[in-house]
């Protein structure tokens, strides 16, 4: 028996689809740039395809935060996502200076997504590390 409530069921069904055509995307995109010399409005077009979905999935996140009726869940997920917002923020910062000085290189932009999502993990998996040391006898 499925234990999620009606809107992680929504929010699954809507992010599944989302991450399949990113990846469809993403090889396809990837294979025909190996494969042929693209140029122009064509290779701004296949440029822009795969952030398409990831877009999508940054939607049904709101989505999902805005349906769930749950307000230990929602409090929970907004937390995380401002834990991973600060410590993203956190990160580019400390890059920035560093990259302005000549230490490090610039990396891809379109990695910030992915790591904020990484981000919002460790705030996921700290707040529960907190609770079950704070709460032990639950």
């Amino acid at each position: 028996m499925d234990r999620r409530n009606l809107a992680q069921r929504r929010y699954l069904q809507r992010f599944m689809p989302l991450m399949v055509s990113y990846a469809v995307i993403l090889i396809g995109v990837s294979a025909a740039q190996r494969h042929g010399s693209i140029g122009g409005a064509t290779l701004g077009l296949m440029s822009v395809l795969p952030a398409i979905p990831l877009v999508g999935v940054i939607v049904v996140m709101g989505m999902y935060l805005r349906e769930e009726r749950d307000e230990f869940i929602r409090n929970r997920l907004v937390m995380a996502m401002l834990g991973g917002t600060g410590l993203l923020l956190a990160a580019t910062t400390i890059w920035g200076f560093l990259e302005n000085n000549g230490v490090v290189g610039h990396p891809p932009t379109f990695l910030v997504f992915p790591f904020w999502c990484g981000a919002m993990g460790i705030s996921q998996c700290a707040m529960a590390l907190h609770a079950r040391l704070t709460n032990p006898a639950e």
